[in-house]
């Protein structure tokens, strides 16, 4: 049997087993469909009067209602707590930076937003969930300042900065951290066994550092590599480590760093950055003076000036994009046994975040190298020299 015939019968099987799952859905449906047309129209109407007299609320049976939106976007958003386990989580510093000066206090003060703080110059409310407003600036999204009369102060809460440590930054600090430390012990080996076989962290991690240099930065900048080594190797090594992190589902783990658009932004300008930074006057006359006749500098000058911004925008939005849509996929297949009530499908959901798993972890060291051979493409034209 060759390769082909071994691809076509995986897909199959794959094609089989999604096949199976959405006819279970539609029995599960079907039959929740029949069970909600036999109750009584007696027990219909006891329970819309049960509902308006408040002695249900939001919840049925006593059991709170299960939103699968809520809880996925709460996991893949930042936080001002890092949750553990059940009711248990580890609060985090919230840094305000006022109009009246700066404010530090622990998260804690706001019990999961249900309680208001009163600081040393205003009284703040955590706002999180779909209540947060994404209209303000990028600064201050979380933490808004209540007036007098118990409401928010929309213009006062545009003057405070917010700095505070999320959880996205507390886990992007452990990975710097893990970086330091292990690139710490390989140096280390290095310096020891000069001469030598690798030995321990050395050799685990050393041919992929020769991965970097020999596949992505020899074949796209050139003789010119070595100096921007340093940076490739950080940005790789960065966004593995996060993109394996986030795999794990408890502390230390669990946390969409790289799945932050703010922190993309950050990674891609960068990029943008050392690029047109190190551009020769080849790359920038191919910019301004483009080899075209002059009487189409008006379209290809904007064009070319675009492209400055849009190579690294697309840096940004694929590794946001895709580390984002693996945990939206995996946290919705978990979210089917907890919709549908009943533990039945609980081996298929299992089955199938386990495979999204094992492809998010191919995924992880995808995008790393992917970001990394784009910066290395984008540099290579920057500084190649004119033949």
């Amino acid at each position: 049997m060759d390769c082909n015939q071994v691809f076509v019968l995986k897909v199959k099987k794959v094609i089989f087993v999604f096949t199976l799952l959405i006819a279970f859905l539609s029995i599960r449906n079907d039959t929740f469909a029949q069970v909600e047309s036999a109750v009584s129209p007696d027990s219909v109407v006891a329970e819309s009067a049960h509902a308006v007299s408040g002695e249900h609320g939001a919840t049925e049976h006593g059991e709170e209602k299960f939103e699968p939106t809520k809880v996925i976007m709460e996991h893949i958003a930042d936080s001002h707590v890092w949750h553990l386990w059940g009711h248990t989580s580890i609060p985090l510093p919230v840094i305000l930076y006022t109009s009246g000066g700066l404010e530090v206090f622990s998260s804690a003060n706001f019990h999961h937003g249900e309680h208001d703080y009163q600081g040393k110059y205003n009284k703040y409310r955590l706002v999180t969930g779909l209540k947060q407003s994404m209209t303000k600036d990028m600064f201050n999204k979380n933490i808004k300042v209540v007036g007098a009369d118990g409401q928010i102060d929309e213009a006062a809460s545009d003057t405070v900065i917010d700095f505070s440590i999320t959880k996205n930054v507390a886990a992007m600090f452990i990975a710097i951290a893990l970086i330091v430390i292990v690139f710490s012990a390989v140096a280390a080996g290095y310096k020891k066994r000069v001469g030598k076989a690798p030995k321990g962290l050395q050799s685990f991690f050393e041919p992929v550092i020769i991965f970097v240099r020999d596949d992505i930065a020899k074949p796209n900048i050139g003789h010119n590599y070595a100096k921007f080594m340093p940076y490739l190797l950080t940005i790789f090594f960065f966004i593995l480590f996060n993109n394996l992190l986030g795999l794990f589902p408890i502390f230390p783990g669990s946390a969409n760093v790289t799945g932050n658009i703010a922190l993309t932004f950050v990674m891609a300008t960068a990029t943008m950055l050392v690029v047109n930074l190190n551009g020769n006057k080849y790359y920038w006359k191919h910019i301004l003076t483009p080899d075209v006749p002059w009487w189409l500098y008006p379209i290809m000058i904007p064009v070319e000036l675009i492209g400055i911004i849009s190579k690294p925008f697309a840096l940004m939005v694929r590794l946001f994009a895709n580390i984002t849509a693996g945990h939206i996929i995996v946290l919705s297949l978990i979210s089917l046994i907890f919709i549908f009530k009943t533990l039945a499908i609980a081996p298929v959901s299992v089955a199938f975040v386990l495979f999204m798993d094992v492809l998010e972890l191919l995924v992880a060291f995808l995008q790393a190298f992917i970001f990394t051979l784009l910066s290395a493409l984008f540099i290579g034209m920057a500084v190649e020299e004119h033949h």
